[in-house]
């Protein structure tokens, strides 16, 4: 096993390792009286920036069937041009082999609804027990949201959950482009279509408006229930409180056909009989007056359904041989579980390019869905002793010095190391489609070639519970004009300071980094999606991106403003007399 002989002693390093040192506007000072301008004498605090080599990914189609219970929904506008989400989902019976009417005489459907909440939390309740709930997955974020078309369908596809042309138990991939494979696609889809109840006497508790279409709301429901008290008593009434999300009344007929009539049958008696038997649904989305809004549903929660109320009425005779009449009245639940495909229509303005992976681009085009991502080149891709390329060599050995046993002398400890990216405004600007309010609030990198986070990821204990504040010190968020959430965007700032100690102690390979949009950064330890190509070449990326139909253009190696240029930024320590300027 190598070792690592610190040309430092213990305890300086420990002081070093525990500071974080400003050198610039841009670097978090943390007052400390462990290492200032008091203590610090034999130490002399320094920074060197490094060129970078970036370019752009286009992806082809990209695997959606995500298995962690999101589907994407709608239409959404910006500098990219318009996506449009639908998406298909298996269901699932509560229980098998149900007993509907059983001993009853006559059962009546009094009402089906279907709920597909959106990510929400509660941010207050007031005096009158009504609930502000703050919800982040409708895009773009405003006060009030254009509404969508919506048609359902029953799914005249069936889903597989292994792929029977890889090896045994291998999941089957499905993509946006509503394919499982280049030689297979997901056809036909569109089934029964199933319909709305445009105008019930609670509309104020669905999001179905006059015209059939769907309203879009951060409101949650209110819902009562009353049962009819004895005789002398008062009525019962129930209140309940349901998160924001789409709530629909469907017509009972389909249900009635395809699930009552069907009592006692084979198809409903298990989960096999029963997904050969019905599919699924097909959810459509459409622009309404060429505008819509963009949804990420929570489909995994079991809410999630859709719920059947139904009355049974039940005669028998007294015993004076009346007639007596019983209802009860009762629910069932279709869940909407199994496999869960989005499927993602592109109609872009900016026909995104794959960029140059030896010079690097002038910009850098990162677009969720199925859309790019960007790769990064650290000391130009070079590794150590590799070709004729010294560039890492060089870099490394500033760092630490090697003996010929391996044993390693670290003449520079590094402090802190960011790559640090710009927004490309002027390019963004061009377009009318595009403001603060569409710009990714987070982009996350990642080691492309094992498609796994960086060691940074890891070791990042920031909040991770609030996406937007989690992994907060490794993948900096969106830096906007006055530190405003409306300002324009400005620079992204990743703090990589493992990764590089990695490439210099550890001798970790100096792996291309890829860099996408992110959704939600906690998702990002997940496996990987892949990517759709023609060549038989493998290509993955982050689930989260997959999700999020954001973009962003950004300032690549090669841009003309030198000042808004990718760049390393690495900031270090070293003894006194032992900082001579690298080369």
């Amino acid at each position: 096993m190598k070792k690592n002989k610190l040309a430092l002693n213990f305890s300086v390093l420990a002081l070093i390792v525990t500071s974080f040192i400003a050198c610039d506007s841009d670097f978090n000072n943390l007052e400390s009286d462990v290492l200032n301008s008091g203590v610090a004498t034999n130490f002399d605090i320094l920074n060197s920036n490094y060129d970078v080599i970036t370019y752009t990914n286009a992806l082809g189609p990209v695997q959606t069937n995500n298995g962690i219970g999101l589907s994407t929904l709608g239409l959404y506008d910006d500098a990219y041009g318009r996506v449009t989400s639908s998406f298909v989902s298996q269901v699932s019976l509560s229980s098998y082999d149900p007993t509907f009417l059983g001993s009853a005489n006559e059962l009546q459907i009094d009402s089906v609804v279907l709920t597909l909440p959106y990510f929400s939390g509660v941010t207050d309740i007031d005096e009158d027990n009504n609930i502000t709930y703050n919800v982040d997955s409708i895009f773009p974020d405003g006060s009030t949201y254009s509404p969508i078309k919506l048609s359902i369908y029953e799914n005249n596809y069936f889903i597989r959950d292994f792929d029977p042309s890889a090896d045994f138990n291998e999941a089957q991939a499905y993509f946006s482009n509503k394919t499982a494979s280049t030689s297979e696609a997901i056809s036909p889809l569109e089934g029964t279509e199933l319909v709305f109840v445009e105008n019930p006497t609670d509309v104020n508790h669905l999001s179905i408006n006059s015209l059939g279409n769907i309203n879009i709301s951060k409101q949650g429901f209110i819902l009562t229930e009353t049962v009819e008290g004895e005789e002398g008593e008062e009525d019962d009434t129930t209140v309940t409180y349901a998160p924001p999300g789409i709530r629909l009344k469907l017509d009972p007929q389909f249900w009635q056909e395809k699930i009552f009539d069907r009592e006692g049958e084979a198809v409903l008696s298990n989960s096999n009989n029963f997904s050969e038997y019905f599919r699924g649904l097909y959810f459509k989305a459409q622009a309404v007056n060429n505008d819509g809004s963009y949804l990420i549903l929570n489909t995994n929660l079991t809410s999630s359904n859709i719920t059947i109320y139904y009355t049974t009425t039940t005669v028998t005779q007294d015993d004076n041989g009346q007639d007596v009449t019983t209802e009860e009245q009762e629910n069932f639940v279709i869940n909407l579980s199994g496999n869960k495909i989005n499927f993602l229509e592109n109609d872009f303005n900016i026909s995104i390019p794959n960029g140059d992976e030896n010079l690097g681009d002038e910009r850098l085009f990162l677009k969720g869905g199925e859309g790019s991502i960007a790769k990064v080149k650290l000391f130009n891709g070079d590794d150590l002793n590799d070709g004729d390329d010294q560039t890492f060599d060089n870099w490394k050995n500033f760092f630490v010095e090697t003996d010929t046993d391996g044993t390693k002398n670290i003449k520079k400890l590094v402090n802190e190391a960011n790559l640090v990216v710009y927004v490309d405004q002027d390019y963004l600007s061009l377009s009318g489609l595009y403001g603060p309010e569409r710009e990714p609030d987070r982009l996350y990198i990642y080691d492309l070639e094992n498609q796994v986070p960086l060691t940074d990821f890891y070791i990042d204990v920031t909040n991770n519970s609030l996406p937007y504040f989690s992994k907060y010190n490794h993948l900096g968020p969106l830096q906007r004009e006055g530190d405003e959430s409306n300002g324009d965007g400005i620079k992204y700032k990743f703090r990589i300071t493992e990764h590089i100690n990695n490439l210099l102690l550890n001798d970790s390979t100096n792996v291309e980094l890829g860099i996408s949009v992110s959704l939600n950064v906690n998702l990002e330890e997940l496996v990987q999606q892949q990517v759709q190509t023609t060549d038989g070449s493998e290509l993955t990326t982050p689930i989260s991106s997959v999700l999020s139909p954001r973009g962003t253009v950004l300032h690549g190696n090669n841009t003309a403003d030198e000042s808004k240029r990718v760049y390393l930024e690495i900031y270090y320590t070293c003894l006194e007399g032992d900082c001579e300027d690298e080369e």
